[in-house]
């Protein structure tokens, strides 16, 4: 919104210092900085509002190191998370963007349903004490799981339509060729051409063809590119016109498994907050190198034009991220709830998709990826063993990984700490991958 005052401002007055809000990179350094000031300094007056509403956390009896110390604990934080990433984002972005827009629409729905499981989880807490009960945290307090599935699958098909069918979601290929057709020289199979374009730097004008592509990068392979259209492929001629359907299910299948393993992480203070901070800014790199023309030249990678704009809302995701941490890090005032991590993860799965790096999640989300296999191979081994054996064993002394190390006798900051050291390695590695081939 002010993002438009200003522009205002300069066309109508020609004010000294509006044009100021032209620049991304201006725009991205104050939604860092305004959502930092909302998490910490208005973060400290929500958690006291949790207090006083008695919005606290109930913790199971699991034997855990600590546990006890974190009854009562406020949840549902992730609204603090919720306000540094949607303030910064509404001031200083165009919202004429589609991935802004796309973006914000992840943020509010996921938060929307991860508040309300959280919601039913606290009313039924309230509802026990009222009747003198002794309250026991149990699953089916939220938010049944079929619905949370429902809600995430509705966003993964809302996000693979728009990228797929929205005409202001290209990539742009230069034509280096003057003597060949636009169609010769840059479609390749699965593409339509929606038109060119011609841009002027360094002196010299060079020709892009703007195309509607459903591909995505493949890391450490010299021909980087894999077309969704090469799924269906063994079906014949023709087939590429279906592509449409298998690209919408791979981005509802990541939504959803990167949106739970989010939501699996944010069991230690400060663990998901941390870890997520540092995939924001590992994606951040990824929306500046290939929204620019020339980074993307010089890196051989896809030119994804519009993405500059991405840059504030990924600073004030960072910056909110960051931010909690202040009252997240041990030992904790606020937890985030699955408001805040259901959120984080569907941020997440959705930029790497719109920056074309999906294939990349299980290198930069590894930590995500190893909690949600811990739990899923944990489950399934205890029934498999319970089923032959009559006797459930485990793989693990606990799931999901955290609890496993917490079990061992360590410390939960350290474990968290280690955890970050682990996402900081997959984020270099990720990057790296953009010139390893």
């Amino acid at each position: 919104m002010l993002y438009y005052f200003f522009i205002w401002l300069k066309q109508q007055f020609h004010l000294v210092g509006a044009g100021v809000f032209q620049y991304i990179t201006f725009r991205a350094a104050l939604a860092v900085v305004l959502s930092l000031i909302i998490t910490t300094v208005f973060g400290k007056k929500i958690i006291l509002a949790l207090q006083k509403r008695q919005i606290g956390e109930s913790v199971r009896e699991l034997g855990l190191a600590g546990e006890q110390a974190k009854k009562g604990t406020p949840t549902m934080g992730g609204i603090i998370i919720l306000m540094g990433i949607l303030i910064p984002t509404l001031l200083f972005a165009n919202l004429h963007k589609a991935y802004i827009r796309l973006m914000i629409l992840t943020t509010v729905w996921l938060g929307i349903i991860g508040f309300v499981d959280d919601y039913l989880k606290i009313a039924a807490r309230k509802k026990a004490l009222a009747k003198g009960e002794q309250y026991k945290k149990k699953d089916s307090d939220g938010l049944a799981g079929n619905f949370k599935i429902i809600g995430q699958i509705g966003l993964g098909i809302i996000i693979g339509c728009t990228l797929y069918f929205n005409p202001n979601v290209e990539v742009q290929r230069e034509i280096y060729s003057a003597t060949t057709t636009i169609q010769d020289s840059v479609l390749k199979k699965g593409e339509r051409l929606i038109g060119d374009t011609i841009k002027i730097y360094d002196g010299k004008a060079h020709h892009f063809a703007r195309v509607k592509t459903p591909i995505t990068t493949i890391p450490f392979v010299k021909n980087h590119e894999f077309n969704y259209s090469k799924l269906i492929s063994w079906m014949g001629n023709g087939a590429e016109k279906y592509t449409w359907v298998i690209y919408i299910l791979a981005v509802t299948f990541i939504i959803t498994a990167v949106s739970n393993g989010a939501n699996l992480t944010d069991g230690l203070d400060g663990l998901a907050a941390g870890v997520s901070a540092l995939i924001g800014i590992c994606l951040g790199i990824f929306v500046y190198l290939s929204g620019n023309f020339r980074f993307a030249e010089y890196l051989n990678i896809m030119y994804i034009p519009n993405m500059g704009e991405l840059s504030i809302f990924i600073g004030a995701f960072v910056g909110a991220c960051v931010g909690f941490l202040w009252y997240n890090a041990y030992p904790a005032q606020v937890f985030m709830g699955d408001t805040g991590s259901l959120a984080l993860g569907g941020i997440i799965a959705s930029l790497a998709i719109i920056v074309r790096k999906e294939l990349l999640i299980p290198i930069f989300c590894m930590v995500f990826l190893v909690e949600n296999l811990s739990v899923i191979l944990q489950v399934s081994y205890f029934k498999y063993t319970k089923k032959k054996y009559g006797e459930g064993r485990r793989i693990f002394l606990m799931s999901p990984l955290h609890h496993h190390y917490q079990k061992k006798g360590f410390h939960e900051s350290k474990i968290a700490v280690r955890f970050w050291i682990v996402t900081l390695i997959c984020v270099v590695l990720s990057i790296i991958t953009l010139k390893i081939r």
